[in-house]
């Protein structure tokens, strides 16, 4: 690979060389065609030419010492078998950013496994940003945690991942997943099927999540015997969840009585998280008609309970929902 450097924005220009020690680990860090390079070139304005297993740095000294750093930590990632895709550039790039990735990370020069994971049977999770971190930290110390953030941000496939790590390990014996089936422009009377079909399409979203983290016949008989529960927050009246690791999704999309009856449903060894973007709900009555914005106002500090926010800066997906939530947020509703 070897291209017309681009000029620097600013600053001094510097130059650096790396090398690293696997070279059959190349084509899995510089992407096909060099996509991956190609990309942080673009993001960061840097100049990247690469031959083997070296890689060449040009730019501002800024710049290459951020993709140095960039390059060091999606190396050390692939090592330990994860994929290299838009998101994770984009997150390690933010990440970089950082003056306390090594608190998310150990040290690249390290080689180890990082110190915040969670394994499910198809994939190990380890998280992009900083808000993820400290997110994936509260659900192993907290028995209620919400998690309020726009679309995007790993709020419900984080949940889920640690609830499926947890039932393989026996620290729980069941998994409940619920959703308020929220009419939006659609009334659930008029989707063919019984209930269960007429449910499920709001509910895919988190058989998506479970599908992501263990294999789907495993998905299926968990169901079928009853570990894995997947239902509307209406059927969650009358019931003490105790055993259980309890997620609802959607949040923003309950009444306050709801709300209340949901958390009130918390029963011994369990842990409960609650997802939903406090910006986006589909009620009738807006924002002030959400059970989670309520719940967030009277259950702020209380022990025991976590609240952990995440940004548009928080987006793992393409780099352009997190441009498109940040657009969405600069303007008044």
């Amino acid at each position: 690979m070897s291209r017309k450097p681009t000029p620097a924005q600013s600053g001094d220009r510097s130059r650096t060389e790396l090398v690293f020690d696997r070279p059959q680990l190349m084509a899995q860090l510089f992407g096909e065609f060099d996509k991956n390079l190609l990309a942080l070139e673009s993001r960061l304005g840097v100049y990247i030419t690469a031959r083997g297993n070296k890689v060449g740095l040009e730019g501002t000294a800024e710049s290459v010492a951020q993709a140095r750093d960039v390059l060091h930590g999606l190396y050390n990632r692939i090592s330990r078998g994860e994929v290299v895709d838009t998101g994770l550039i984009e997150a390690v790039i933010a990440m970089s950013a950082e003056p306390t990735l090594a608190g998310i990370i150990q040290a690249d020069t390290g080689g180890g496994a990082p110190q915040i994971m969670i394994r499910t049977r198809k994939k190990t999770i380890v998280p992009r940003t900083m808000a993820q971190a400290h997110y994936m930290r509260q659900l192993l110390n907290n028995d209620i945690i919400f998690a309020l953030g726009p679309a995007g941000t790993g709020k419900t496939y984080i949940a889920v991942a640690q609830a499926v790590a947890q039932l393989i390990t026996g620290s729980v014996q069941r998994l409940i997943l619920s959703r308020p089936a929220v009419e939006a422009g659609e009334k659930l009377g008029f989707l063919p099927g019984d209930m269960k079909e007429k449910v499920d399409p709001y509910l895919r979203p988190l058989y998506d999540a479970l599908n992501d983290c263990l294999p789907a016949e495993q998905v299926e008989r968990r169901i079928a015997s009853g570990e894995i529960e997947i239902a509307p927050i209406a059927f969650m009246r009358g019931r003490t969840l105790s055993d259980a690791f309890i997620i609802l999704d959607e949040a923003q999309n309950t009444t306050p009585a709801q709300m209340k009856m949901f958390l009130t449903r918390f029963g011994e060894n369990s842990r409960m998280v609650v997802c939903g973007d406090p910006k986006q709900t589909d009620l009738p009555g807006g924002m002030s008609a959400s059970g989670l914005n309520d719940a967030v106002g009277r259950l702020e500090g209380v022990e025991g309970l976590s609240i952990c926010r995440f940004g548009s800066a928080d987006v793992v997906r393409h780099p352009i929902v997190g441009r498109i939530v940040e657009a969405y947020e600069g303007k008044s509703d």
